[in-house]
């Protein structure tokens, strides 16, 4: 038939586009998918991304125009953080199942944020703010935090270069 004469296999550039599509993209497109494989778990992860999203573009004004990819990144960091306190507190009060569900969320979203910087390569970080600070004291702290945070962009934990800093300060 002349339909499936005119019918081109998706090539794999199609594919690439993947990794051009922004993250709200992304997530709308990934959700799609996992309603069509029936797949609830991460429907609903996915929902709760595009609200999360939608209410504070809404807040921010910017409902037609959308956020910018740092903004989204951040908020998909906080959601991140914040299934880890849940999974924190349903360990404490042995409700595995409910902490084993927030891991699943976490690695969920995790495939929309931007590859996490290591330990070590913070270390590097903080060990160079730490040294063109010069005499550092444990009140200056808070600015050797924010020097690496800015350095290690949106998506590295503030309580990891945190720790790494106070670990660093106490030598």
């Amino acid at each position: 038939s002349k339909r499936a004469q005119n019918y081109q296999k998706p090539n794999r550039a199609a594919k690439s586009n993947q990794s051009t599509m922004n993250i709200k993209d992304r997530i709308n497109s990934h959700l799609k998918t996992a309603l069509l494989a029936s797949d609830k778990q991460t429907a609903t992860t996915l929902r709760g991304l595009k609200s999360v999203i939608l209410d504070a573009e809404i807040k921010e004004g910017k409902r037609d125009s959308g956020m910018s990819e740092d903004a989204v990144v951040q908020l998909l960091v906080e959601q991140v953080k914040q299934r880890r306190e849940s999974i924190e507190l349903y360990d404490q009060a042995g409700a595995k199942d409910k902490a084993d569900a927030e891991r699943a969320e976490i690695d969920c979203i995790e495939q929309y944020l931007p590859e996490q910087m290591s330990e070590d390569d913070i270390k590097v970080l903080v060990d160079k703010a730490v040294e063109a600070a010069g005499q550092v004291s444990m009140q200056q702290m808070g600015q050797i935090i924010g020097q690496v945070k800015a350095q290690a962009g949106p998506s590295v934990d503030g309580g990891v270069i945190a720790k790494l800093v106070k670990e660093r300060l106490s030598q």
